[in-house]
């Protein structure tokens, strides 16, 4: 079975997933999606240090309570 980690988990409501890609794409947000369902954590960020300057993007749980 594969596990799966989130790089950081933040005041216990924000999950925070670096990465260093060329360029982050739908997998990298699909993974960061599943976090927050699975966690029921109200925010997620992703980070990506690998591109010529920063990306970045934030994802809310609607689910969130």
């Amino acid at each position: 079975a594969t596990s799966y980690r989130a790089d950081f988990i933040c005041f216990d409501t924000v999950i925070l997933e670096i990465k260093s890609l060329g360029k982050l794409n739908t997998l990298q947000e699909a993974q960061i999606l599943n976090y927050l369902k699975a966690t029921g954590l109200g925010v997620g960020l992703l980070i990506n240090f690998g591109a010529e300057s920063l990306q970045y993007k934030r994802f809310v749980n609607t689910k969130w309570k």
